[in-house]
């Protein structure tokens, strides 16, 4: 961009890199913004994608919705399946197993949160655990989905969900969707990049072929590489290893299981963990762990070994290390997806984080070149999201009673963040939650993280203490019929899935 006031006007935004997160990006610009700018997506077929982020949370339906996208045929069209949750196996300690759902267990009463009435039943000896008053998680045991906004006409939410799918086939259903709406694909590597000598703005890419491809500004999706970001504008990276210290993974597919639940599994191992997303034609594995404490041919085998179905393919070996760029958005440039950070798949986090930096890149958008505000701001807004994240994860691996292999050593005693030791120590004392206003995880998300990693409050919230014992009985044998019939109302996930997303 030079000097002159008409062309420091944003009028050509180029997407270097495809995937899942260029092509979000493309979809979203080009719905939301095409009318106002030439949107270019540059990639190559010759660059594979990483791929592993199969698996969603329900803040994708809000994309989709922008989109304008039908959710039966999209769920078709990826081979998709629906997801409750995230069941969680081994990890307080070897034999437990919960699942971290989308909602609420039962419902609140007189705006006192569930769990605290069931933290006093159980202090006197009431033996179910929260998870036997959680619609979602009775659907999970039963294998059953369908659309349920409220419980009858009662307060208790129904079914939130999000979406596994196939990632490679998510990105193709995304282009057609993109070039419908006017965004323009060229094919091509990427050899070098140019800068205005003032102010360093990239002011355009030239491919492996001798071809310009000129912008006002940048989107780098070039995966872990950053080509724009990292490797050109110098923006450095703050490693989180010491926090979540996993720095590989190995993914396979596997035959499609014979019974297609509503969620995810993440297994912890020995120096890690497993995930299991099951799809309608296949079931996408992977074995998250720290090379420091195992060999990759010993992951491999790992993986091999605790898959449910018989593979379709030999593992493929993925390097990362997991931390966020120093910023996000520098000179007229924004990374997006792993370009800009890595977040392990444990809470399935990864395509939501492109989704929430193009919403947020979206309405920062710049208009000319001057544009330094909104820059600060959108840097801001993805650093607080990033470490929100981040000590969510951690969560995972530091509560945890594990000492059976030097990984878990590791972990349970490590430091962790201040703000994540405040959120352990006031739960712990009144299982309160200290969530940010913010906060992409609900407080009944970081509620069964915590039970299912083992915290259980020393005392529960005065205010439960409102109903009587013969109340309190009632109330929660109620909240468990309620559970229980709408349960049963629902089709299982299978017939959900025939009659509305699957091929004709």
């Amino acid at each position: 961009m030079t000097q002159d006031t008409h062309q420091n006007t944003v009028r050509k935004l180029v997407i270097v890199g495809g995937g899942t997160a260029g092509w979000i990006a493309a979809a979203a610009f080009a719905r939301l913004r095409g009318k106002t700018l030439d949107i270019e997506l540059v990639e190559s077929d010759a660059i594979g994608t990483v791929g592993v982020g199969e698996a969603t949370i329900p803040q994708i339906i809000r994309l989709n919705t922008i989109l304008g996208l039908d959710e039966h045929d999209f769920v078709k069209q990826t081979k998709g399946t629906f997801k409750l949750g995230i069941e969680f196996v081994d990890w307080g300690k070897v034999g437990t197993r919960y699942l971290h759902t989308f909602g609420d267990a039962g419902m609140n009463l007189a705006s006192v949160p569930f769990h605290q009435y069931w933290k006093r039943a159980a202090a006197a000896g009431h033996e179910k655990d929260l998870w036997h008053y959680s619609l979602h998680k009775v659907a999970a045991n039963k294998a059953k989905f369908g659309k349920m906004d409220r419980v009858g006409n009662t307060s208790m939410t129904g079914l939130a969900y999000a979406y596994h799918f196939d990632a490679s086939l998510y990105a193709t259903y995304l282009r057609a969707f993109s070039e419908q709406l006017g965004v323009t694909r060229t094919e091509g590597l990427v050899q070098s990049v140019t800068r205005g000598g003032e102010s360093g703005d990239i002011r355009s890419i030239t491919l492996d072929d001798g071809r310009e491809v000129t912008g006002d500004f940048f989107i780098d999706c070039t995966g872990f590489r950053a080509l724009l970001l990292g490797q050109e504008l110098d923006v450095g990276y703050q490693d989180w290893s010491k926090w979540l210290p996993c720095n590989s993974a190995q993914a396979v597919p596997s035959e499609r299981l014979e019974t297609l639940v509503p969620y995810t599994r993440a297994t912890a191992k020995s120096a890690g963990w497993q995930w299991r997303i099951p799809l309608q034609h296949r079931t996408g594995n992977g074995h998250v762990y720290c090379s420091d404490f195992i060999s990759d041919d010993e992951a491999g085998e790992t993986l091999l070994a605790g898959l449910d179905t018989k593979p379709l393919a030999d593992p493929r070996p993925i390097r990362f290390t997991t931390g966020r760029r120093a910023t996000f958005w520098s000179h007229n440039c924004a990374a997006i997806g792993l370009s800009s950070g890595f977040l392990e798949p444990l809470e399935s986090t990864s395509i939501h984080l492109i989704q929430s930096h193009v919403s947020r890149l979206l309405q920062l958008f710049p208009t000319t070149s001057n544009c330094e505000t909104e820059r600060a701001e959108y840097n801001r807004r993805c650093a607080a999201e990033f470490e929100q994240i981040r000590d969510f994860l951690i969560l995972h691996y530091h509560q945890t009673t594990r000492e059976d292999s030097e990984f878990w050593r590791y972990c349970k005693n490590m430091d962790v963040p201040d703000s994540l030791r405040h959120k352990q120590e006031l739960f712990a004392s009144s299982g309160r939650v200290g969530r940010d206003a913010d906060d992409l995880f609900r407080e009944a998300s970081w509620v069964q993280v915590m039970l299912g990693q083992g915290v259980m409050p020393g005392s529960h919230d005065a205010m439960a203490d409102g109903l009587t014992e013969a109340d309190l009985g009632e109330f929660l044998g109620n909240v468990r019929t309620l559970v229980e019939r709408a349960v049963d109302s629902l089709p299982t996930h299978e017939q959900y899935l025939q009659q509305h997303c699957t091929a004709d």
